[in-house]
């Protein structure tokens, strides 16, 4: 997989595990900042993996920030996304296997590095299993084109 990743200046230490992580499990991974830890705006960044997603210049994305909530909600903002923030590896593994999720979020304040390289373990080996999911994603779909 082709992969995105941002995060903000608190996700900023967390990163460089994760980029590594990834790479090691042999995925392709660009880093859409930042770059230092100065004080940055997590809504630049989930917005700007988000619109790389969707563009589909890349498969999937991963964000960090304090709790992985704000750059999710950010990334959520831009069409055809489905970003969820997880805590934990099941949940990311579901969220792809049923809402075929295309960014996954963590918080470098709530989770270590451990844990995160689980989750994006998970998230990357799960697969969307269509189906009745596949109808449940469409409505998801209708929603957000109501609100164009």
């Amino acid at each position: 997989m082709k992969l995105a990743i941002g995060s903000d200046h608190v996700g900023i230490e967390l990163k460089p595990a994760i980029i590594d992580y990834v790479k090691e499990l042999g995925h392709e991974i660009e880093d859409f900042g930042p770059y230092s830890s100065e004080r940055t705006d997590y809504p630049s960044y989930g917005k700007k993996v988000a619109e790389e997603v969707a563009s589909g210049r890349f498969d999937g994305g991963i964000l960090i920030c304090g709790t992985g909530v704000g750059i999710s909600i950010s990334a959520n903002k831009v069409k055809g996304i489905r970003a969820v923030v997880c805590s934990e590896p099941y949940s990311a593994k579901l969220s792809k296997e049923h809402n075929n999720t295309n960014i996954v979020a963590f918080g470098s304040r709530v989770i270590g590095s451990e844990l995160a390289k689980m989750i994006v373990k998970e998230w990357l080996d799960a697969e969307f299993e269509g189906g009745r999911h596949a109808n449940r994603v469409q409505m998801i779909a209708e929603i957000e084109a109501e609100n164009e």
